[in-house]
């Protein structure tokens, strides 16, 4: 029987504001079963895409695709926040709610030969995954898909998102 993953995901009301339900997904990465069957459905749809970089957006996106990238044979590529990043960067804008934020990307973490998955832990609407893949599209490379644990359905995320096919394991 398959492990039920939304039994390990905690919601946390009004969080970090009033009215917002914050979907805590610590537990499901304390519980060895549960971790280990994530990394094994986030990476089996991509197992024949030749995936060579899955690129983990800050933070919980690290711990999610660092062990896919892994599961894959592939190469883990951070993308950050401003001024994180050591060596040269490609840098992308986004919009917030309230304002504009940054991520950036070392400039030879993904060359054009390269087939990228972008994995992160939650798609809500969209914003940071769409600019994660406007820098993958700096680096010459593009997408070859998107991934997230969490997929918060009501709030559009997919439509931000261009053509790259999307998987999310658990929709809210």
């Amino acid at each position: 029987m398959a492990l039920d993953l939304t039994a390990h995901i905690r919601d946390i009301a009004d969080f970090p504001k009033p009215g917002i339900v914050f979907r805590d997904i610590t537990p499901l990465l304390a519980h060895p079963e549960g971790l280990a069957e994530v990394v094994a459905q986030l990476a089996e749809p991509f197992r024949d895409l030749g995936v060579t970089k899955v690129v983990g957006i800050e933070a919980r996106g690290f711990i999610l695709a660092t062990p896919v990238a892994v599961e894959l044979g592939a190469g883990f590529v951070p993308v950050r926040k401003a001024g994180k990043l050591p060596s040269a960067i490609h840098r992308q804008e986004y919009e917030l709610e309230y304002g504009t934020d940054l991520l950036e990307i070392h400039r030879d973490a993904v060359t054009a030969d390269d087939v990228v998955l972008v994995l992160d832990d939650v798609l809500a609407t969209g914003g940071t995954a769409a600019a994660t893949v406007e820098l993958v599209g700096q680096t010459g490379a593009r997408v070859a898909a998107l991934a997230f644990l969490i997929e918060l359905g009501a709030l559009g995320g997919r439509a931000a998102l261009g053509d790259a096919p999307v998987t999310s394991l658990i929709t809210y």
